[in-house]
């Protein structure tokens, strides 16, 4: 089973090199970062963990900048996304982001891809919050395109280019994987036709999970599944680990006083870890 990090990098925690640096100092296999490119002032969406929205939120660091700066302070952690909000994010722009970020890595990205809460978020950016799954399964589809095809061309509904030429083209073959996060029967029927990887959240029961992954087995596809939001309690890992997830993440809650903090937290995941192993 993998371990890792789940969390926001933002201009008030701890650097992304150091932070990876001391993720991978620890022995552990993964750091996943989230984004939000902003946040609405007049919101009406609410967030599900409460009426507040916490400070973090605001002061999201653009992922692939961060984890380039991640990537060259580490050699074995795999940098990824939880998610990114890809069907905001120009895809052909996109594409090459997590290209040149797989090269500058030596192959170590994993993207995570879902569609977001915040529906005005979305709708600032030219996108009907009601579309944004159907926006998101054309760029997955033309993500894949541009990565694995020297002239490349799409035509959809919501992405439409005639071929074009884009490198670099990715270290990893066919591309680096594509995790998709939700537990929606969107996000399922999104997981069988693109995904690598399924990225649940600790609250989906394991008996969920395990029947999800015999659904897509039974059509012929075989994912990966990382549990993301655990605590550091080795319980909590147990219940996973019995139906044979390939890894979990840990939940870093951003700090005030970023340096300490993250430390003390990354030591009582090892700390578990250890209780657990």
């Amino acid at each position: 089973m993998r371990f890792g990090i789940d969390t926001f990098i933002t201009d008030q925690t701890m650097h992304p090199a150091a932070l990876a640096r001391a993720v991978e100092e620890r022995g552990l296999d993964t750091l996943l970062v989230t984004e939000h490119s902003h946040i609405p002032v007049r919101r009406e969406t609410p967030w599900a963990g409460g009426p507040e929205l916490p400070p973090h939120y605001y002061r999201t660091y653009d992922p692939f900048v961060g984890l380039a700066a991640a990537a060259t302070a580490t050699s074995r952690l795999l940098l990824g996304t939880a998610i990114t909000l890809a069907a905001q994010r120009d895809v052909i722009h996109l594409a090459k982001e997590v290209a040149t970020l797989d090269r500058v890595s030596d192959g170590r990205v994993v993207l995570g891809v879902g569609v977001g809460w915040n529906k005005e978020e979305t709708r600032n950016h030219g996108i009907p919050p009601e579309r944004r799954g159907a926006v998101l399964d054309e760029k997955l589809a033309a993500l894949k395109e541009i990565w694995t095809h020297d002239q490349a061309e799409f035509h959809g509904d919501f992405v439409d280019f005639d071929p074009i030429f884009s490198w670099p083209k990715p270290v990893q073959r066919p591309h680096p994987p594509i995790l998709i996060g939700g537990e929606s029967r969107p996000a399922v029927r999104r997981l069988l036709r693109f995904g690598d990887g399924w990225l649940p959240r600790v609250r989906t029961a394991p008996e969920e999970i395990s029947r999800t992954r015999a659904r897509l087995a039974d059509q012929g596809r075989t994912i990966t599944v990382t549990v993301c939001g655990l605590r550091p309690d080795a319980a909590e890992i147990e219940r996973f680990a019995a139906i044979d997830v390939e890894g979990v993440t840990f939940t870093l809650a951003p700090s005030a006083d970023a340096s300490s903090d993250t430390l003390r937290f990354l030591d009582q995941v090892t700390d578990a870890i250890a209780r657990f192993g």
